[in-house]
Order: C-alpha cells, then structure tokens, then sequence
C-alpha cells in the first residue's frame, strides 16, 4: 500500500510540475474549448432559440464545453507516458519500487488535479454567459469533474502503453476525441435525435458526465427529461430504458466505466518489460 501512494505522489507531482512550466501547452488547453464556446455560442444562440424554459443555447452548452475540457486534457495526460517511454524514463519508472496501480493513478490523480484547476478558470465566464453559478454548485462540481477525469485519464493512459511514438498516439486520440464530443451531447439534446444516434451516444460514456455536469449547473434534475416541452423547447436530459437519469446515476455509469479503464490500464503497464 505504500507503494501505492508513493507511486501516486511521485507521478502526480512530476505530471504537475510539468504542466505549470509548459505555458504553451497551459494556454492551448483552452484554446478548443473557448472556441467551441464563442462559434457555436455567439453564432447558434439566437437562431436555435430556447433549449428548454429559461435555458438558451449558450446555457446548454456552456456545462458540455466544462466536460470537454476534462475529456481533451484527461485523454492528453497519456501523452506523458508515451513521452516517458521514447526518451527513457518510462523504463526507470517500471524499474523503480513503485506499484503499476501507483504509477497509474498517480497519471490520472495529476490529471483530475490540471482539469479542477481548468474547471474554476472556466467558472469564471458563468456569470458573463447568464450561467448561474454558487459556491454549493461548484461544490457539487468538483467530484463530478474527479469521476470524469479520472474516467477519461483510464483510456488515456490504457491507448498510450500500447503507443511507441507521439505522433501516433496523438492521430489515434484526435480521431478519439471528435466522436466523443459530438455524440456527448454537448451541442444538441440526445433525446431529440434519430433514433441510431440516440443510441450510439447513450452509449459514449462522455454522456452521461456531460449530463451529470448539466444538471448540476441547471439544476434541472430529472424534470427536462424526456418529452420535448409544450412551447417548443427540448427535452435534455438523457434518457435510458424510459428512465430519467439523475445526477448519482450519470456519475456512477461514468465511475464503474472508470474503474474498468484503470484496472485495464494497470494490467497493460504490468506486462510492461
């Protein structure tokens, strides 16, 4: 066990200490985001109208662009492994007494850490974006952000101990990446889609953390879900076998998908050599 949190400690702090030196890589990690924010925001509010009673366009995607933000940099966090593999530290890591599961979630503790601290920076265009936004939300925030992170740092990591090179690893996450986001739900209500693409994105595991995080921000709960409202509007919550999921039931899809990812992740890194 003290392995474990050695292993946690070491990694988490180095992936850290990186992150904060590369301002480069600080600063394009909002870059696809806030775009995302801007076009589609700025440029599909009014034409689309209302999503729901009091929630408009930008209100709608605002909590999906958060999710996207834990899914780019989470998946990302796996690009250091990779990066420690071509230039040799990998190899000392393995060596070193430190567990596979400590040298894992430390990679994706570092990275839950860099995606809170995106989060809060995102937090403060809330308010400018009519977003409501309290201390109690954020605080309701935080462990959603973790279950995703983590989650979405499993697949990371478990894609680049099998990668030899960046430039694979990266051309394999960019094709990733586009399907999750789009199939997530962050730009339309996946309720109100043909019914193939309502499937395939009830099965996107990014769902149901876009959901979770919408949720909590709108404080909807389960009352948008399902049928589309009498004024026009959509239903957006996420709907599963006629069941309205809540906040606890989005997080714990993405949490045992979590678990899976991480276990996977530490079986791969063991047969390491």
């Amino acid at each position: 066990m003290e392995d474990v949190f050695r292993g946690i400690w070491v990694i988490a702090y180095r992936d850290l200490l990186r992150f904060i030196q590369e301002r480069t890589r600080l600063i394009s990690s909002f870059a696809m985001p806030l775009l995302f924010l801007v076009i589609f925001g700025a440029g599909f509010n009014r034409v689309i109208g209302p999503m729901a009673t009091g929630v408009n366009f930008i209100q709608f995607i605002y909590p999906g662009i958060i999710a996207m933000t834990v899914l780019m940099n989470s998946l990302m966090s796996g690009l250091s492994v990779v990066w420690d593999r071509e230039f040799g530290f990998l190899k000392e890591v393995l060596v070193a007494p430190l567990s596979r599961s400590g040298i894992v979630l430390g990679k994706a503790t570092g990275s839950a850490v860099v995606s809170i601290g995106q989060g809060f920076v995102l937090f403060i265009l809330a308010p400018i974006l009519g977003v409501t936004l309290s201390p109690m939300i954020v605080l309701k925030l935080i462990p959603a952000l973790i279950v995703i992170s983590f989650c979405m740092s499993g697949l990371g990591i478990l894609i680049a101990s099998r990668m030899k090179s960046q430039q694979g690893f990266q051309m394999l996450v960019q094709i990733i990446i586009m399907p999750l986001i789009f199939l997530s739900g962050v730009f339309f209500p996946v309720n109100n889609v043909p019914t193939w693409l309502e499937v395939v994105s009830k099965v996107n595991p990014l769902t149901y953390g876009v959901d979770a995080i919408r949720q909590i921000f709108l404080s909807t709960g389960s009352a948008v879900a399902g049928a589309a409202a009498t004024d026009g509007s959509y239903a957006i919550g996420v709907t599963v076998f006629s069941h309205n999921m809540t906040v606890f039931d989005d997080i714990i899809v993405v949490a045992l998908l979590g678990v899976i990812l991480i276990l996977a992740a530490t079986w791969s890194f063991s047969r390491q050599q």
